[in-house]
């Protein structure tokens, strides 16, 4: 049921790029505004089974040293990514709390900022060692948001995650590129994006990664043969990205 409604998701996200822009000031309060989308039944399912996957890591002794954040791409570590999260980040005790169709504002929300506050915060206590985050292209794809309000809901997702585990450590990765063609209208918005979050990776604790040149073919072209819809990884799409981070993750766990 969980894969129907992840590919039914993933579809209505690439499926609503003709939404009308919202204004500058309409879309920073949109982005930066924690909102739930409790309606939508799976969405809802999913976040009661990582509220209680959290409970039953933190009611354990396993130790969770890496949590994966972000909406769709994110959340495919459990389908297309599925082996290599199994080979790569299972050992390593990782948690992944992807959604797919999530914007800024609802990572916001699930952090526990909102009406409902600790009660849904999916990672209060958990405390590893690294978080990896990507999250901001379905602000560009569902409304075409602007990006100067994306790059503030991604640097409250950021902020916010440093408040809860101070000591830990934040792997921001740019939001992938999505459109076949450099000069496509969201492929623009999600560079333009980019360059205003990668001042975060001069904070403490936070490192920005680009990875995007591992996608593109030497024209910039996005290929199907790694995004067949142009948007989302397929398996060998979640292998170039493994392969990207792999470096950087392991030294900031400190592994050799």
């Amino acid at each position: 049921m969980l894969k129907i409604a992840f590919c039914v998701a993933m579809v209505l996200g690439s499926a609503s790029v003709g939404f009308a822009k919202d204004t500058p000031t309409e879309g920073m309060k949109l982005a930066t505004t924690p909102d739930h989308r409790l309606r939508d039944r799976w969405w809802r399912n999913r976040h009661d089974e990582k509220l209680d996957a959290k409970k039953r890591l933190l009611d354990s002794d396993k130790e969770v040293r890496l949590v994966f954040v972000g909406d769709s791409i994110t959340h495919g570590w459990e389908n297309g990514g599925k082996q290599l999260w199994e080979e790569r980040y299972a050992p390593r005790g990782a948690f992944n709390i992807g959604f797919s169709g999530d914007r800024t504002e609802h990572v916001l929300w699930r952090l526990g900022m909102g009406e409902a506050g600790k009660d849904n915060n999916e990672i209060a206590g958990l405390e590893p060692e690294l978080f990896v985050v990507m999250i901001g292209t379905n602000n560009t794809g569902h409304r075409k948001g602007d990006p100067g309000a994306t790059a503030k809901g991604v640097e409250m997702v950021v902020d916010r995650l440093l408040e809860l585990a101070p000591e830990s450590k934040v792997l921001l990765l740019a939001v992938f590129a999505r459109g076949e063609k450099p000069d496509d209208e969201l492929r623009q918005i999600n560079d333009d994006v980019n360059e205003r979050i990668a001042g975060l990776g001069e904070r403490d604790n936070v490192e920005f990664l680009d990875i995007n040149d591992v996608f593109l073919d030497d024209d910039g072209t996005l290929p199907k043969s790694v995004m067949p819809d142009l948007l989302h990884p397929n398996e060998h799409g979640y292998k170039l990205w493994a392969d990207a981070i792999e470096e950087p993750i392991a030294r900031l766990l400190g592994e050799k």
